[in-house]
């Protein structure tokens, strides 16, 4: 008897997962059908899964980053080879950081090499239809976030390989006395918000790079990912470390050194390369770059903040923590998550008041009213962390509105926290709202994950003037909990004002910020004219003590080759006028953004590097589009993933036995019932 009732339950068993097996396929089909355009949602490509979509043009990424100082200049070379029998027209998407300024682009294909021209972008898109549809080998650039380009490249003949080589400069600076230079290498899957839900919903079409494909969770692309760091500091080097990759480092001198990936066959790009060192010696001082050319003269400025003070009294302040627990979250990242938050919470004063806000496709509250730091309600807030499992959309603004909607304390400082790895298309949603809060809270990001949307996670700080995190690991987590109570509690400097005595200057940018709270330098870019005399001065509050620093200017030499300052300070220029991340573009900033663009050889929202063969190479015109799939962030599940799997091999056939199996299983049952 137990051994049929053993096979009972295993009959229903095999009905009911046939059940679902058959729904899922049909569930897909129908969303597939009602969202023919994709809903711009990320979806899956399986490698090989039909003849058509074997042809994978993108073989090799190449990166050689040249470290100078305070300066990188960045060099990104992707190699395509067209091993199949017909044209391909090749499509991928990619990221570069947030401070980039990319400002180069040459195509090399068959025996042809050109350099691409900076336009319009619609007239560079034009541009590349025509050579397209002509038969003319060709390559477009375009921007799609300030950190997240679309590379095409058009008429890749048999046997072809094609190599675009892309330049961009970035600036990196000390925080707390250690440079990190990130280097993103795969843009991860971005949650759209479906119509009407009022989430930032796409209306422009704009943003199709959104509908990538991607390849499975741990599955890899074929092609070979490089990354050489050629660093030059002027300061002898006290460290040199690499938690994201395995790293080989050959020392060139004191102060230079070789970084190089130790395993060249150990993928590296599905997560970023993140580099950090330090400097033996002396404090980093406070300094003046100033360089002339015919045109324009253009300086950096940085300002080294004084030792961190510690306040006789630290006021009362609220933390609200809006704690992102969507499907792409789903295991090490939100494991992570947990772990930050529960330093968090477990390090704040009996006189806080703190809530939380939990967020995936809709959100919850812990409270609606903050509530005291008592032992017992932290403990309240950690139980309700340690259910959550994960799953649905990214829906942050509702989620952030919510945290804002909270009722203040009187005379508390209020601090919105954000935790998430980023995931959403919607950008500048937040950093809209973000803005419109400023005064009445301080805003902090932490990015959980091995890829996160840097866009997002600094935008949110840089909107606000707070600061911005990544975390990694849990020994990330408990590290940066401890440096965001060390800001909070204690900011550098308040007050802050700089001025230009008897120096000649115009342009410049960024706002000086009105407080500080990480112990890094305040930069400055700007233009210059006449002759460089005078002082600059910064002065401000530390604690209650006034603080002064001058920096006299006839002393600095002047250079005439450092080209890169110019594109840096095109580049804060153009955060100003779109906002950061140069998102918000409308018709009362076009003019000026593209004519930053255009005049200084920059990628924006409204220009485009664009390189074309002028030789037909492929006349009979049949050429066929693929799209390239990447690889998910690394420790990023399926679940991140909402358009479900799409090139199914023979799909009508999959459907077929799946019902077979219902249909027996059903049987099967219908006798065992007769027979009892």
């Amino acid at each position: 008897m137990k051994k049929n009732t053993k096979r009972h339950k295993l009959l229903y068993l095999l009905f009911a997962l046939s059940i679902f097996l058959l729904h899922t396929p049909m569930a897909y089909a129908q969303e597939k059908e009602a969202n023919a355009d994709k809903t711009l949602s990320p979806y899956f490509l399986i490698q090989g899964a039909n003849a058509e979509d074997a042809c994978f043009p993108l073989k090799s990424t190449d990166v050689t980053v040249n470290i100078n100082g305070m300066i990188a200049d960045i060099c990104v070379v992707q190699s395509y080879a067209n091993e199949g029998d017909m044209p391909i027209n090749a499509r991928y998407v990619f990221p570069t950081s947030t401070n980039a300024a990319v400002h180069g682009m040459k195509m090399e294909i068959g025996n042809n090499v050109v350099t691409a021209q900076i336009k319009e972008k619609e007239k560079a898109k034009e541009e590349y239809q025509e050579a397209k549809s002509e038969g003319k080998s060709a390559a477009l650039l375009e921007q799609q976030r300030t950190n997240v380009f679309t590379m095409d490249v058009a008429n890749i003949m048999p046997g072809d390989t094609a190599k675009i080589e892309l330049h961009y400069s970035e600036l990196i600076y000390p925080v707390e006395g250690i440079y990190e230079f990130n280097f993103p290498t795969v843009v991860g899957p971005r949650y759209v918000a479906p119509s009407g839900s009022g989430d930032g919903n796409n209306k422009n079409g704009e943003e199709q790079w959104t509908a990538t494909p991607y390849l499975p969770e741990e599955e890899i692309p074929a092609g070979a990912y490089n990354i050489t760091v050629n660093l030059s500091t002027g300061v002898p080097l006290a460290d040199v470390s690499c938690k994201s990759h395995e790293i080989t480092v050959t020392p060139t001198g004191d102060s230079s050194a070789q970084i190089t990936l130790s395993n060249p066959k150990d993928y590296a790009g599905n997560r970023d390369f993140i580099l950090k060192y330090q400097l033996i010696g002396e404090e980093i001082q406070s300094g003046l770059i100033l360089t002339q050319n015919e045109k324009e003269n253009f300086f950096l400025l940085t300002m080294q903040p004084p030792e961190r003070y510690t306040p006789e009294e630290i006021p009362p302040r609220e933390y609200i923590f809006v704690l992102d627990v969507s499907g792409s979250m789903i295991g090490y990242p939100l494991d992570t998550s947990k772990a930050l938050i529960r330093d968090l919470v477990q390090g704040l004063n009996e006189t806080d008041r703190f809530n939380l806000v939990l967020f995936a496709s809709d959100y919850s509250l812990l409270s609606t009213d903050s509530l005291a730091a008592t032992e017992a309600n932290v403990d309240k807030a950690i139980q309700l962390i340690d259910k959550q499992e994960g799953g649905g959309g990214s829906a942050l603004v509702p989620a952030l509105s919510q945290a804002l909607e909270i009722p203040q304390t009187e005379d508390t400082a209020r601090s919105i926290v954000v935790i998430t790895d980023g995931y959403i298309s919607n950008e500048q949603d937040a950093f809209s709202l973000v803005e419109k809060y400023t005064n009445t809270a301080s805003f902090f990001s932490f990015g959980i994950g091995s890829s996160v949307n840097h866009c997002l996670i600094e935008g949110i700080a840089k909107s606000s003037l707070g600061e911005a995190f990544t975390v990694t690991d849990s020994e990330d987590a408990a590290q940066c909990a401890e440096r965001f109570r060390d800001y909070i509690q204690s900011p550098l400097l308040t007050d802050i004002k700089i001025a230009f005595e008897d120096f000649d200057v115009y342009d410049v940018e960024p706002a000086v910020p009105s407080t500080l709270f990480a112990k890094k330098p305040i930069v400055l870019f700007g233009k210059w004219r006449g002759n460089p005399n005078g002082t600059v001065k910064l002065t401000g509050k530390s604690g209650n003590q006034e603080y002064i620093e001058e920096i006299p200017v006839k002393d600095i030499e002047i250079s005439t080759d450092n080209e890169a300052l110019r594109y840096l300070w095109a580049r804060t220029r153009l955060d100003r006028v779109a906002g950061y991340g140069s998102m918000r573009n409308d018709a009362s900033t076009e003019e000026e953004i593209l004519k930053l663009g255009l005049d200084y050889n920059l990628t924006t929202p409204y220009t485009s590097f664009v390189a074309v063969v002028d030789i037909v190479r492929n006349s009979e015109g049949n050429s066929k589009d693929v799209e390239q799939a990447l690889p998910l962030p690394l420790n990023v599940s399926n679940l991140a993933v909402g358009g479900g799997y799409t090139a199914y091999s023979e799909p009508e056939s999959i459907l077929l036995i799946v019902m077979a199996m219902g249909a027996f299983c059903l049987s099967l049952l219908r006798r065992r019932r007769k027979h009892v």
